[in-house]
């Protein structure tokens, strides 16, 4: 099939509270940098969206420095729990599995499950998936996750949640966890394609369920594609994804369904951020908290969002 459209890319790996230091904003550079690279050459060689997306979500799963995957955070009851989801412009199809436990990739279950009838698992379903497809047993607790914890716990989990991105120097000073990973991509035939993935809040109660695998959270049709990160509550309150969606869908473009998106949060008080792509390649972020730590590839080079003002903030590129 020949190829017929510019690809273009943009992840996320959170959103919050400042980084605290150089050296920490320019070490989640390199490691966004850096996965923006591999994913959109993959891009370039013909792969569909879906693919595309899985990878992305893989490699920042397998940082330790973000909250999925590996350096998830711990619950209240010092376990990892994991939510991760996918959707497919091409089928329509979302599909997900919430606090699963023990896995390497949860966006991989996620996409295994893009064919199945039943596209939406619990922890319990999730466990009998990874079971039934011999996925091997993984532990990705790290050192500083697991101290992150331990202080929490001296003081009685008083913080609401864990530290938006995994550092050394951030261990004493972050108080405001909103750590996921997004993925959205355009690929050379045009379709559209949404995964996110995250270990939760940290610290929270043992059952509680993420924004990211719901449509408030990560939404794609034909026509606009979304990744959410932030305070997951207030994603769902919002319906964030969705909304952003539905509105290009109807006719607004993706630059005025973000502004009057993220005017409406602001009003509202939220505290999150989101990524999106159109079919037109028109490539945007948002967000209401003091940064979003995206990248992305325009289709000459690659940009990214970390030192924007604090504040409301939306950025378009068309």
């Amino acid at each position: 099939m020949k190829s017929q459209v510019q690809p273009k890319l943009i992840i996320h790996g959170g959103a919050g509270s400042s980084l605290h230091g150089k050296g920490g904003l320019e070490a989640v550079r390199r490691s966004l940098h850096a996965i923006v690279e591999e994913v959109y050459t993959l891009l370039l060689s013909g792969v569909d969206a879906s693919v595309a997306v899985v990878r992305g979500c893989q490699l920042l799963e397998d940082d330790p420095r973000f909250n999925a995957g590996t350096g998830s955070v711990l619950q209240s009851d010092g376990q990892i729990r994991m939510s991760a989801s996918l959707m497919d412009s091409a089928s329509g199809h979302f599909s997900g599995v919430i606090n699963v436990s023990r896995v390497k990739n949860p966006i991989n279950l996620a996409h295994f499950l893009q064919s199945s009838p039943d596209r939406v698992l619990s922890d319990y379903g999730s466990a009998e998936l990874a079971r039934e497809l011999q996925v091997p047993i993984y532990n990705g607790l790290t050192d500083l996750r697991l101290q992150e914890w331990i202080q929490e716990r001296q003081d009685n989990f008083k913080r609401t949640m864990a530290g938006v991105v995994a550092e050394t120097e951030m261990l004493e000073t972050s108080n405001a966890g909103r750590g996921t990973i997004g993925v959205v991509v355009l690929d050379t035939y045009g379709k559209l394609a949404v995964g996110t993935s995250t270990g939760g809040k940290g610290f929270e109660r043992i059952g509680r369920v993420s924004d990211s695998a719901m449509p408030a959270g990560n939404y794609a049709t034909s026509h606009a594609a979304v990744s959410c990160t932030g305070i997951g509550e207030d994603i769902i309150d919002e319906c964030l994804a969705a909304k952003i969606v539905v509105r290009v869908t109807d006719g607004m473009s993706l630059q005025e369904a973000m502004k009057k998106s993220f005017a409406e949060a602001y009003e509202n008080k939220r505290d999150f951020g989101a990524i999106a792509l159109d079919a037109t390649g028109a490539i945007a972020w948002g967000k209401t908290s003091q940064v979003i730590l995206a990248a992305f590839h325009d289709g000459d080079k690659i940009g990214d969002t970390l030192e924007l003002p604090d504040g409301t903030e939306v950025g378009c590129i068309v």
